[in-house]
């Protein structure tokens, strides 16, 4: 990075035109003026642009109280630099999960909108990516550079709309004009600012665009929306199906005033080894450092009074208001007692290098001071989060599975978010057979409930309790909600096949019943602050219990190891579930349990899982299975197995 920073800053780079012209040749002119090394300007852009001083790696942020946000932010830093606002975004994190990109996944249950503030003078957010409002009516000043990347797929007059809105200013005293059109002094380079970039195809888009997409093969003419309702299987509803959920009128905030405190459950681990290293690079510029310089500390107990505990006191009653947590009160001697805690152990781990746990000067004492701030605020939000899980666990009961549920109203899921209840299917208007066909077959009222068609991709599973159950097909046909993907499908073929060939012979007696589930705020999840929405419920009935399984079909190529991964230990609080949910809802005959199927193959997986010392028997027991099959080996023989000698 920084070689390129001096490569822009030369107007040497390796971006000619076809006269062999260097593309930034006389460009950036204000930074050659600021007698900056590259060294300097880099470490300046990494602390006003990603509010990370030291650099870290990238990590994806779920914002679960704002749907479609997704939020930006470097390994360490508090703030976030970036938004990313769709509409799918939990295909968009599977996509991450499967990419080999590093990034990291995370869930944050208390940040309210991002894209509410992003106009507000304070806001940390500096880049937006993915939002079509920009084209739908939604104004900013703040706008300097536009990527465009797969635009163009509606009439030209959004485009225009889009570069229209994107070079309108708010000029000085609200002229709506710009610097050049004034009279008066104005600041030196402010030219800069009222300048808007487009990053694109073409830099002579208005003539030329369409025609330039429709020769790319990028479709211009905009796409078709066909309504799909979807059609429950009443029989099975009359089943007495039931699921664990919290009834509507519980509100754990507004129910629960909890007390800041020492809590072995809530233990943390912080990690600023990074920071550490890029602090320690000195002022002559970046130096090669050992990458595992940083170990994993305690802070000395004489260290703990050079820290401002006041002002660490005073920073988290402001991050715990900001996050929303607002039912969590704090005292003032929280923070020391929490930090200070042995027994039965510390309550949390730091890794980084032993000048931050030890400062050598008056100076090194705000890496100190930084680092118990770290610590603190995570703890804060894993005690929340414990005691939430376990409010949630101590008022969930068993409810009679109807109509009316979440998971099968897709009247009450679309209607918030696509005023509509239905499927929402998306074919491209160019492809007019296609479209014809789609329209045909969805005006064919009752096929596409009960068969398998290649023009709209669905799998046909008479035990699931709905119909139809499409499967995605990103080329041509989109959907909303998002159909099965590659893995999901997969199991559902698999769990289908099985009930054919078993439903006379082992399961004979047995039935079966399937449910996708739906995300957060209509599924049933669990890990509430974490938002862990199993994919499947899949219900296994005999004369005597209702077993329910969740079911999370994904890849596990980027896993964390089994002990720090709640999704894969589910299955071990279940148990403890299932029995204090019976008694409060007086049922002996059900049970919880879950199920990881990973997507990475074994050969893949048992290398890199655990430091692979996992053999396909121990994953097994820990409920982990592989959605490959064999003669020896039948995962889903394994889990109805399991379930009905319980």
């Amino acid at each position: 990075m920084i070689k390129t920073i001096k490569k822009l800053i030369d107007g040497k780079t390796d971006l000619v035109t076809p006269d062999g012209q260097d593309v930034f040749e006389g460009k950036f002119n204000r930074l050659r003026k600021t007698d900056l090394a590259p060294e300097e300007l880099y470490r300046d852009i990494l602390a006003k642009v990603l509010h990370a001083p030291t650099g870290g790696g990238l990590h994806l942020c779920d914002i679960r109280g704002s749907a479609g946000e997704l939020g930006l932010k470097a390994s360490g830093a508090e703030d976030y630099f970036g938004l990313i606002y769709i509409g799918d975004t939990s295909t968009f994190k599977k996509l991450v999960e499967e990419d080999d990109s590093g990034m990291t996944l995370e869930e944050d249950a208390v940040t309210g909108s991002l894209f509410d503030g992003i106009n507000e003078p304070d806001t940390s957010i500096h880049i937006l990516i993915g939002a079509k409002k920009f084209m739908e009516g939604w104004n900013s000043w703040r706008v300097s550079n536009m990527g465009l990347m797969n635009i163009g797929r509606q009439e030209g007059s959004e485009i225009i709309q889009l570069f229209g809105r994107g070079v309108r200013l708010r000029g000085r005293d609200f002229t709506l004009k710009r610097s050049s059109a004034l009279d008066g002094k104005h600041p030196d380079h402010l030219n800069l600012l009222e300048t808007l970039n487009i990053f694109a195809v073409r830099a002579n888009y208005m003539s030329q665009f369409r025609e330039y997409l429709e020769k790319e093969g990028v479709e211009t003419e905009g796409e078709v929306e066909l309504p799909l309702f979807i059609r429950p299987n009443q029989s099975f509803l009359g089943k007495g199906l039931v699921v664990p959920r919290v009834p509507e009128h519980c509100h754990f905030a507004t129910e629960e005033d909890i007390l800041l405190e020492p809590h072995p459950a809530a233990r943390v681990r912080v990690d600023m080894s990074l920071k550490v290293q890029a602090l320690e690079s000195g002022l002559g510029g970046i130096t090669a450092v050992d990458a595992h310089a940083g170990g994993e500390w305690a802070i000395p107990v004489e260290c703990l009074e050079l820290v401002d505990w006041e002002r660490v006191y005073l920073d988290l009653i402001e991050y715990k208001e900001r996050k929303g947590l607002t039912n969590l009160a704090i005292r003032p001697d929280a923070p020391r007692r929490i930090i200070a805690t042995t027994m039965p152990e510390r309550l949390y781990s730091l890794v980084a290098g032993e000048s931050v746990i030890r400062p050598g000067s008056f100076a090194g004492t705000a890496l100190l001071q930084e680092a118990v701030v770290n610590i603190l605020r995570k703890y804060a939000e894993n005690f929340y989060r414990v005691h939430r899980e376990r409010w949630d666990g101590d008022h969930m009961v068993y409810r009679t599975l109807d109509e009316a549920d979440p998971n099968l109203s897709f009247n009450q899921a679309l209607v918030r978010e696509h005023k509509s209840g239905r499927y929402v299917v998306k074919v491209q208007r160019s492809e007019k057979d296609l479209v014809s066909a789609v329209e045909k077959l969805i005006g064919e009222v009752g096929r596409i409930y009960k068969e398998e068609t290649g023009k709209l991709p669905c799998i046909h599973f008479d035990r699931h309790l709905y119909q139809p159950l499409l499967v995605e097909q990103e080329d041509k046909v989109t959907m909303t909600p998002p159909g099965l993907n590659k893995s999901e499908a997969q199991f559902v073929r698999n769990l289908k096949d099985y009930w054919a060939s078993e439903k006379d012979k082992s399961l004979a007696g047995v039935e079966v019943f399937l449910l996708r589930n739906l995300t957060r705020g209509t599924g049933i999840g669990f890990f509430e602050e974490r938002g862990f929405y199993p994919d499947f419920i899949l219900w296994i009935m005999d004369r005597k219990k209702q077993h329910i399984v969740f079911v999370e079909p994904h890849g596990m190529r980027h896993a964390d190891a089994y002990i720090h991964d709640d999704k894969a230990r589910l299955h071990e609080e279940l148990p403890k579930l299932a029995k204090a949910i019976g008694v409060r809802s007086k049922r002996k005959d059900i049970t919880l349990d879950s199920y990881i199927i990973s997507a990475t193959p074994y050969e893949d997986l048992h290398k890199k899982y655990d430091n692979g010392t996992w053999n396909r028997a121990k994953f097994a027991d820990a409920h982990i299975l592989f959605l490959e099959h064999s003669e020896e080996y039948d995962y889903l023989k394994r889990i109805f197995t399991e379930q009905l000698t319980r």
